[in-house]
């Protein structure tokens, strides 16, 4: 017995579609106000990663960002310093696989702790504890 995902039966069945595009909306909002602050509409092949300067620039630079919330995608060392020089802090969880990082910059310090805490305390406990669960408000 074969399992086919989403889409796979209609590929299997009818052939290969030639515009097999699709398009991913990035959001940020304010999660006091539930106010939408950045968008940004990519292609299929850009990773969530490099879009979160675009949308931390669509912020004006004299309003204050506490804290940005990102999946795991976004657990990348460019994604943490662009948090860091916005003076927010950065909620993101590692990947499953993380090691800690070798620099000594404040933002790699930060998530290497926070490497320690979840290894000390587990992820869901994390979560809990950060706040994580409000980047569902998108």
């Amino acid at each position: 017995m074969k399992f086919l995902g989403e889409g796979e039966w209609k590929r299997k069945k009818h052939g290969a579609e030639y515009r097999r595009q699709w398009r991913k909306l990035h959001i940020g909002i304010d999660a006091k106000t539930l106010q939408i602050r950045a968008i940004q509409l990519t292609t299929n092949n850009v990773c969530d990663s490099q879009v979160l300067g675009d949308l931390l620039n669509q912020i004006p630079q004299d309003e204050q960002i506490d804290s940005v919330y990102t999946d795991g995608a976004y657990d990348t060392k460019q994604c943490r310093q662009v948090i860091a020089d916005r003076q927010a802090h950065a909620v993101i969880p590692p990947r499953k696989n993380a090691k800690p990082w070798k620099d000594t910059k404040s933002s790699s310090l930060e998530r290497n702790e926070l490497l320690r805490t979840i290894k000390r305390l587990g992820r869901t406990l994390w979560k809990k504890w950060s706040g994580y669960h409000r980047r569902s408000l998108v």
